[in-house]
């Protein structure tokens, strides 16, 4: 049997398409995979901040299509580059054991985190309106400056333009082998992540039951309710244009609660909150927080 695994070209993409494709080769040593390498728009375009694009599925969209007219078996995807919304031809079977779900602040000239209450000024590399609100919040002074392009070409503008330091995601950083690199690690309930950060999206056809059954060894229980409950919030909150949103489930047990941080686009307002529930209702839960921040933000308006 063999199976085409559609991939992006980027390093981190790469990178995260070959451990998957060597963990299933292990497991499935029957099974031969090759990967086949897809151009996405936001590969092709590089020259605009995320935040003013519109289309949601700018990272997936060429790469689905060539799962739907069978060009490729499966495809590797960051879980928080997914649309809300999915044909319905298209699965996501399987969620594998999640990366570290933190951001990751790179510091220049050594600096550690303590050092930037006594700057002056100080400008923070990162391109998304989640990050640098909530950065915002400890350190007013900070201001930013959006930063597009693979990991690599982000810490090198870091040294080469006029930064402080940038945002990025842990499990980048530790896919790469770039985590020595990291200055500190903000607690998930300080820098509440992206919903889903850190879990790869292993995609296939739905009526695809071979592949499916290959894919099914690297499920994960504890990485599937976290991805339940807060894929659940985002779908709910619907914040996918350009507002910030960031949510992050933890796991006691039996019991779970949802972190999440919602704000409106400008920045003006940010809204957080929790909820404590059942593992087994975690979508329920991560829909119902979605829906009380909503209506806090909603109302936070109506009183001004």
């Amino acid at each position: 049997m063999k199976i085409i695994v559609g991939s992006r070209g980027s390093q981190l993409a790469l990178t995260q398409t070959k451990l998957i494709v060597n963990e299933l080769s292990k497991l499935n040593p029957n099974v031969d995979f090759e990967i086949k390498v897809i151009k996405t728009k936001g590969d092709k375009i590089q020259d605009i901040p995320l935040d003013k694009m519109n289309d949601k599925g700018i990272f997936v969209k060429e790469i689905e299509e060539q799962l739907i007219s069978y060009e490729i078996d499966m495809a590797v995807h960051s879980m928080k580059d997914m649309p809300t919304k999915m044909d319905e031809r298209l699965v996501f079977p399987v969620i594998p054991k999640r990366e570290d779900s933190r951001d990751a602040l790179i510091l220049k000239n050594n600096l550690k985190l303590e050092d930037l209450s006594m700057l002056e000024t100080m400008i923070i590399g990162t391109g998304s309106k989640r990050r640098s609100y909530q950065f915002k919040a400890s350190y007013p002074k900070a201001e930013f400056e959006p930063i597009r392009g693979n990991i690599d070409t982000r810490i090198n503008k870091l040294h080469t333009q006029n930064l402080d330091g940038i945002i990025l995601a842990a499990s980048g950083l530790k896919r790469i082998s770039r985590e020595n690199e990291i200055s500190h690690y903000f607690d998930e309930k300080t820098m509440i992540p992206a919903p889903c950060q850190g879990i790869l999206a292993l995609q296939t056809r739905t009526n695809d039951y071979q592949v499916i059954a290959v894919l099914s060894k690297v499920e994960d229980r504890c990485s599937r309710i976290q991805y339940i409950a807060e894929r659940a919030y985002l779908e709910e909150i619907e914040g996918g244009c350009h507002a910030p949103v960031g949510a992050y489930c933890e796991i006691n047990g039996d019991k779970i609660t949802i972190y999440a941080v919602y704000g409106d686009e400008q920045g003006n307002k940010l809204i957080r909150d929790n909820i404590t529930g059942a593992t087994d209702n975690a979508d329920e839960l991560g829909r119902t927080l979605a829906k009380k921040m909503k209506l806090a933000l909603e109302e936070s308006y109506e009183k001004r």
